[in-house]
C-alpha cells in the first residue's frame, strides 16, 4: 500500500518485522525536532503521544522541552499514563520514553484527571497529503481521540511523524478516522490546509463486548455517560 517492501526494509529499524505495527524508521529524531518547530506543539503544556517506537524521539523531545505528556497504554489495556518532566528528572528521560521501562517513570491517572491537551501526536502506517491517516487497522488512536471528545475535551490538531515512503497518493477513509493537521518526515513538513472533520464521540455501534473486555477504559466511559444521563 505504501512504498515498496524492499525500500521500506532499507529505511526501517528495530523493532522488526515492520508488518502489523507502526513501522519505526531511520532519522525519526529529525522528524521529531522538526515537529516541535510548529505551533501548537512547540508551545504546548500538555500533549497526548502514542507509545509506538517511531514516536520515542517525539516523547523525548517533549520532556526535554518541559512538556507533560499523556500516553495511552498499549492497546488501551490500562488507560492512560502521565509523564511529567519535572517529576521524572532529565537524567531519566531516556528511560521514561522507552516502552519497556516507561511504567516506572509514569503515573497512572483516571479519565477525569486528564487535562485539555494542546495537541496530539499519533503514529501512522501510511498518510496522504490531504490528511488521511492509516494505522495498524485496530483503531486505537481513533478511539483515544473519541474518548477525549466524550470527556468534553475540545478537538485539537493531530500530527504524525513518518518516513517519506509512508506518504502515499490516496486510500479510503471513514468518518471515525483520526484527522491529521500536520505530517512531518525527515525530509518535509506538510501542513494540511483543510483537515477532515474530527469525530465528536465514540461510535458505540462499532464497539462490541470483546472490545469492552480488552479495553476496560471503554466501560468507564460508558458508565460516565450513563451517570450524566441519570
Amino acid at each position: 500500500m505504501y512504498g515498496t517492501h524492499s525500500s521500506l526494509k532499507k529505511q526501517a529499524r528495530f523493532p522488526f518485522p515492520i508488518q502489523d505495527r507502526i513501522p519505526n524508521f531511520k532519522n525519526a529524531e529529525i522528524a521529531a525536532v522538526k515537529l516541535f518547530e510548529i505551533s501548537p506543539w512547540k508551545d504546548a503544556k500538555y500533549l497526548k503521544i502514542n507509545p509506538d517506537s517511531p514516536q520515542r524521539p517525539v516523547r523525548l523531545e517533549a520532556l526535554k522541552r518541559g512538556i507533560t505528556y499523556f500516553m495511552p497504554t498499549p492497546r488501551l489495556k490500562a488507560g492512560f499514563q502521565k509523564f511529567d518532566p519535572a517529576v521524572i528528572g532529565a537524567e531519566n528521560f531516556s528511560k521514561a520514553v522507552t516502552l519497556s521501562s516507561s511504567k516506572e517513570w509514569s503515573e497512572e491517572i483516571s479519565l477525569n484527571e486528564i487535562p485539555q491537551v494542546d495537541a496530539i501526536i499519533a503514529g501512522s502506517v501510511a498518510v496522504t497529503r490531504s490528511g488521511k491517516r492509516c494505522g495498524k487497522g485496530e483503531g486505537y488512536s481513533d478511539i483515544e481521540f473519541a474518548i477525549l471528545r466524550e470527556l468534553g475535551h475540545k478537538p485539537v490538531p493531530v500530527a504524525t511523524t513518518v518516513h517519506q515512503l509512508s506518504v502515499v497518493e490516496d486510500f479510503p477513509r471513514e468518518a471515525i478516522d483520526l484527522p491529521l493537521s500536520v505530517i512531518v518526515t525527515p525530509d518535509e513538513t506538510m501542513v494540511v490546509k483543510k483537515p477532515f472533520p474530527p469525530p465528536n464521540k465514540i461510535d458505540w455501534s462499532q464497539i462490541n463486548e470483546k472490545n469492552l473486555e480488552e479495553m476496560p477504559i471503554l466501560k468507564d466511559v460508558k458508565a460516565m455517560n450513563y451517570q450524566k444521563k441519570v
